[in-house]
């Protein structure tokens, strides 16, 4: 079963990676997010591919400019995030075969990043546009739009925001935070999987 949920593993160290991607596979979340202002991420996202890149989605997170998708497309990464809808980001993303999920939290930055050849759009901070919000924006948006909450939602959040319309998660501190031990990241990722199967039954 591949969950709609993508693990964002911010301040993840190098030597970490490869344990910690292992525990989120083993627990059931194999989308998994380096954002790029953690230390040294692309020798943590080259690591955590070459160890389990055909076992689950790698690639970063906080991508701000073409030269850092170029870099990571070389490494080959699957899946560029970003916290805005910056539509070079976007085509160069798009060109070199990855998947695009921009951040986005109005109609106009959503119809951007979807002309713009976005996969999904990330709405961040979620928590911030409110299921009311959500469910207001979702309305005008292309029927098979993929959508995430991310920021500010958690486990307890699922069902509400599900019924509310929303395709998956992004989940950062909920899963991760620096200085967490894979077994710590295991316990909280198995809760999550359970929260969110049981949300989508």
């Amino acid at each position: 079963m591949s969950r709609e949920i993508i693990a964002i593993l911010r301040g993840i160290q190098p030597d970490e990676a490869v344990a910690i991607t292992d525990a989120l596979i083993h627990a059931g979340i194999t989308k998994i997010e380096v954002p790029l202002n953690s230390p040294n991420p692309f020798d943590s996202i080259t690591r955590m591919i070459a160890h389990a890149g055909d076992r689950a989605l790698i690639g970063a997170g906080t991508v701000l400019t073409v030269e850092a998708v170029d870099q990571l497309a070389r490494l080959g990464a699957g899946m560029v995030v970003s916290p805005d809808a910056n539509p070079d980001v976007i085509s160069a993303t798009k060109r070199h075969g990855m998947l695009s999920y921009p951040g986005v939290l109005t109609p106009t930055e959503a119809f951007a990043a979807l002309r713009a050849g976005a996969d999904g759009l990330k709405f961040f901070p979620a928590f911030k546009l409110g299921l009311d919000g959500f469910k207001a924006l979702s309305a005008v948006l292309p029927q098979a739009t993929r959508t995430y909450a991310v920021g500010g939602v958690g486990p307890a959040d699922f069902v509400n925001w599900i019924s509310a319309g929303i395709t998956g998660f992004g989940l950062g501190s909920n899963i991760y935070q620096p200085g967490h031990t894979a077994d710590e990241v295991a316990k909280a990722a198995d809760q999550i999987v359970a929260a969110y199967d049981t949300a989508t039954k």
